[in-house]
């Protein structure tokens, strides 16, 4: 049995997307199930790890959380590189953060490889009720649009938040070459052996670059949605 400080497969995600929309607590959701009512903006670049196991296959997920505020953004650039799947997050209860989307979009195809699985996030699903300004069907049209997985969370309750990582998660190993997956029972091949390390090249699942004008989008997948 591998220990913690033993994986089978590294993967390393990104969280984007404006100040305050929820990131940091998102992560500490999924990675230590805490919630911070009192968390302050990130200043820089910090990251949580955490084991997951997809297919008999032990995951370490290495996750960044990188700030939203503008005088931080010159100093994460370097933190896409290597990044196999990325969160960009948004706040329902604010416009401006879904609007600037499209401004984090940009960040990913200037900074990290033009193969990455990507999830829009809608956070604070759990003030739909009282304050929403960006309907889920503004959330899953943009993702439909831009062939990005969707899904609606709430770091506050823990709806849809592990739901919404393993998803990428799921995602990026599925689309690993099948030669990295063969089981034990494969003939002549065998899987990784007890503390090999493996780093990853980003799956291909999608390509950022719109350039191509055959290249077939994925729907995007409705998440969970508020109650």
């Amino acid at each position: 049995m591998l220990t913690d400080d033993e994986y089978d497969y590294l993967f390393k995600l990104v969280l984007i997307g404006d100040s305050g929309v929820g990131k940091s607590n998102l992560l500490s959701r999924f990675t230590t199930n805490e919630f911070n009512l009192e968390s302050k903006s990130t200043i820089g670049v910090e990251f949580a790890t955490k084991n997951i196991q997809i297919d008999n296959h032990t995951i370490k997920a290495q996750i960044w959380d990188t700030s939203g505020q503008e005088r931080y953004r010159a100093i994460t650039g370097a933190y896409y590189r290597g990044a196999v799947g990325a969160l960009v997050v948004y706040d329902i209860t604010r416009q401006q953060s879904f609007q600037n989307v499209m401004h984090w979009l940009k960040e990913l195809r200037d900074h990290a490889s033009t193969e990455i699985v990507i999830m829009l996030i809608g956070n604070k699903v759990d003030l739909a009720e009282t304050s929403r300004a960006v309907s889920i069907d503004e959330g899953g049209a943009l993702a439909e649009q831009e062939g990005f997985l969707f899904m609606e969370t709430s770091a506050l309750d823990a709806t849809n938040v592990d739901k919404a990582f393993e998803t990428v998660f799921d995602t990026i190993y599925a689309n690993l070459p099948k030669k990295n997956k063969e089981g034990d029972n494969a003939e002549g091949a065998s899987g990784p052996t007890t503390g090999e390390r493996i780093q990853l090249r980003p799956p291909s699942v999608r390509r950022l670059s719109r350039s191509s004008a055959t290249d077939e989008k994925p729907k995007a997948q409705s998440g969970g949605c508020c109650s």
